[in-house]
């Protein structure tokens, strides 16, 4: 019988090995080296350092993987109906295009 690996407390300190099995085992699949990467580039959940270890609190590794999580779909052509958001137009120069040519 495996061991059920998602702790109850959310305050529960655990290791990256065991934040990515938790998270994987709750339906976020994660690997160990994903979070790595991810602490060291930026972009994944809060960790507090003991000694050489990173250890993640349960309860934020949770937050930090629903909010990841898109809005419920019905078809994978849903984001290309979305409309795209409006690009930011640079301001027009100073200088009169008459000014630039003389």
């Amino acid at each position: 019988m495996r061991r059920r690996v998602v702790p109850e407390d959310p305050d529960a300190l655990l290791t990256r090995l065991k934040t990515a099995d938790a998270l994987t085992e709750v339906g976020f699949p994660i690997k160990e080296a994903t979070l790595a990467t991810k602490a060291t580039r930026g972009g994944g959940p809060p960790y507090r350092r003991f000694g050489s270890r990173s250890l993640y609190r349960w309860g934020d590794a949770l937050l930090w993987a629903k909010r990841r999580l898109s809005a419920p779909r019905c078809s994978t052509s849903e984001d290309d109906a979305r409309p795209t958001p409006p690009r930011h137009r640079s301001r027009p120069s100073e200088t009169s295009s008459a000014e630039r040519a003389s």
